[in-house]
């Protein structure tokens, strides 16, 4: 049985506490600079000791089409959007029509004077689906098909609006500015400024994040720091509905997203060479380290890590190994269709057991798929991807704070077991800005295991002895005693072709060891995570990004174990059956169509899920929607496959 989930009221009517923090959207054709006034705003809100968590939804063309982003800010740490926005900036009419029925009550909507009467057919760019739902509302209310109507909509469910002058402030900042073409651009400035008035957001800290956004461009920093002061003096608003939460004293703490998180924790790894396709999303990743990863060295020069781009996937993934088999510590990022040409290299890395770190960033599919959109629909394809059985490991990440940890953790696993490593994110995940606290290098310990113990006047090495634990001595080419043979098929210890069938069955069964040798060595803590009530009948179990709305609902839906598995392969059966051996209600969360980890589970400990809330509309799941799906299981009432929709995302 299935059944449609919408965010909103519960079982009982209670709803995700919306006091607890500020949803803040601004929205706007792609090239109009939503994502840099977002980013822009989210950092004057932490500069007042604010938490914050933001997500980015964006379509994979360049320009023109709809984009738009999410902030909340909060007095506590953030870990999922929200779905409802409190207050709405539109920088143009489309946004309007877009998310004015999403805003909640108290809430405001600020948009440009000029839009305030736009007929929703004009909006070319708008979907059919949804102009003939917005239109079927109006026509109910007797109301125009137009922005106007969805305003008059708004305001009857308590929304404040707020039309702005944009275009008469622009007129009098050319008419200061020497740069009168420049002026054109700051209409986006100008609106972002006057919600922060709005909201009682200090102005001198979004001057300060104007700076430092601008900081390259001098001019552009004065023009749109006066684009900040006459918004704040020019919009007089009162009694606003919505403010921000208070800032706290707390230790600094740093903004930034998934991928740049990756990329700093690759930095701390030793990361020596970083090889790439351009890809979505996974180049964010690339283009960050090839910005940061230049550092200061002692002797006055520069160092770092070799970011190298490639023409295809397969010569990416190859040469990560290539890399990797001289002793540097070597990555490649990639998204599923360039995972999918990388299986080849994959299987290769495997068979000569090369301590290889994947960087995968999961994103809608199959085939070229939503590219900016995000989707947790390739657990099974990482664990098994690949012809034949060759070892490899799985490990997910939950939050920024996570994906630090896990990309320093990727390298000390591949180097432990001398395997490829696939660090999966989700894009969600790398989209997102979240408030995280400073990260800490030394907890950790990168292992190599077993070096090479020959002599220099040896002979050729047993690259591939066989040990008990499936981890051979690791001799590296070019040094003397340290020569053996790597090639795409089946070998001896040497790595000298070999069909023998009592060879082959030694290979297979010591490279297999590996796994067994992690599953035992690797501690819980690295494999699962466990939030909320330990003793609570009902237990949910996710991965990835989906970790940070269960979270959330546990501040509203105390009654409630979560599981967030982080090691997902070699699978953690064993710790996973002793968790889940007094719980009355197993729910299983995913953002894919048919709940792989369900499967997974299921297959690995028995344990059959009872509900499977699920969502592959491309968008992340908060929060906001589980909890009323949530209550409903807790009241009997959930179904078997429970699917969460919002139309308006």
């Amino acid at each position: 049985m299935l059944s449609s989930v919408s965010p909103g009221s519960g079982m009982d009517g209670t709803m995700v506490n919306k006091d607890r923090c500020l949803a803040w959207r601004i929205g706007g054709p792609q090239g109009s600079g939503v994502l840099r006034m977002a980013q822009i705003f989210a950092r004057a809100c932490a500069r007042g000791g604010r938490e914050i968590y933001s997500r980015r939804e964006y379509h994979s063309n360049i320009t023109g089409r709809h984009s738009y982003f999410d902030v909340c800010v909060g007095s506590r740490p953030l870990f999922s959007h929200r779905e409802s926005p409190r207050l709405l900036v539109c920088l143009d009419a489309e946004t309007l029509a877009r998310h004015a029925e999403s805003v909640e009550a108290p809430g405001a909507i600020l948009y440009a004077d000029s839009d305030g009467d736009v007929a929703l057919d004009a909006l070319r760019l708008l979907d059919t689906r949804l102009r003939d739902e917005l239109n079927r509302r109006l026509d109910t209310d007797d109301l125009p098909r137009a922005t106007s109507g969805l305003l008059e909509r708004a305001a009857r469910r308590g929304i404040r609006l707020h039309p702005l002058p944009l275009r008469a402030w622009r007129a009098r900042l050319k008419s200061e500015a020497g740069n009168r073409k420049a002026a054109q651009r700051v209409l986006n400035t100008l609106a972002v400024a006057a919600s922060g008035r709005l909201l009682g957001l200090p102005e001198a800290d979004l001057q300060a994040a104007v700076a430092g956004a601008f900081a390259h461009k001098p001019d552009v920093i004065d023009l749109n720091r006066a684009a900040v002061g006459l918004a704040y003096r020019e919009f007089a608003a009162t009694a606003s509905p919505v403010t921000l939460p208070p800032g706290c004293d707390r230790p600094e703490r740093l903004l930034l997203g998934g991928h740049e998180a990756v990329a700093l924790g690759k930095l701390a790894a030793g990361l020596g060479l970083q090889t790439y396709y351009p890809i979505s999303p996974a180049s964010d990743e690339s283009a960050f380290l090839e910005a940061h990863a230049s550092v200061p060295l002692a002797d006055g020069n520069r160092g770092g890590p070799l970011v190298l781009q490639v023409e295809d996937e397969l010569a990416a993934v190859n040469m990560a190994a290539g890399g990797a088999l001289t002793g540097a510590r070597c990555a490649t990022a990639t998204s599923g269709p360039g995972l999918s040409l990388m299986t080849e290299g994959l299987g290769w890395a495997g068979m000569n057991e090369v301590p290889l770190v994947i960087t995968h960033y999961q994103r809608g599919g199959p085939s070229t798929g939503m590219p900016t959109r995000t989707d947790q629909g390739d657990l099974q394809f990482v664990i098994h991807g690949g012809h034949g059985e060759f070892p490899r490991m799985v490990i997910a990440s939950g939050d920024v704070s996570d994906a630090f940890d896990d990309a320093l953790r990727a390298f000390d696993y591949a180097e432990r077991y001398q395997l490829p490593v696939i660090h999966l994110l989700d894009r969600a995940l790398t989209g997102c800005l979240q408030t995280v606290p400073r990260f800490d290098p030394s907890r950790h310990t990168i292992r190599r295991s077993k070096p090479w113990p020959g002599t220099a006047d040896a002979g050729s090495a047993e690259r591939f002895r066989l040990t008990g634990d499936g981890i051979s001595p690791r001799p590296l080419p070019g040094r003397p005693g340290q020569q053996f043979w790597t090639t795409g098929v089946e070998h001896g210890i040497e790595g000298r072709v070999s069909e023998d069938p009592v060879v082959r069955e030694q290979m297979m069964e010591k490279r297999a060891r590996k796994l067994e040798t992690a599953a035992r060595e690797i501690p819980e803590r690295e494999k699962l995570a466990v939030f909320g009530d330990p003793d609570a009948p009902l237990t949910a179990v996710t991965w990835g990004s989906t970790t940070g709305a269960l979270r959330e609902v546990l501040h509203d839906f105390p009654a409630l174990r979560v599981l967030q598995l982080r090691l997902l392969w070699p699978f953690p059966d064993a710790e996973l059956i002793e968790r889940l051996a007094d719980t009355d209600t197993l729910v299983v969360v995913e953002n894919n169509y048919s709940g792989q980890l369900a499967d997974l589970i299921a297959a690995h400990t028995g344990h059959r899920a009872d509900h499977r809330i699920l969502k592959y509309s491309g968008r992340p799941i908060s929060a906001e929607a589980l909890l009323p799906a949530l209550q409903a299981i807790a009241n009997g009432k959930g179904e078997a496959r429970m699917v969460l929709r919002n139309p308006f995302e």
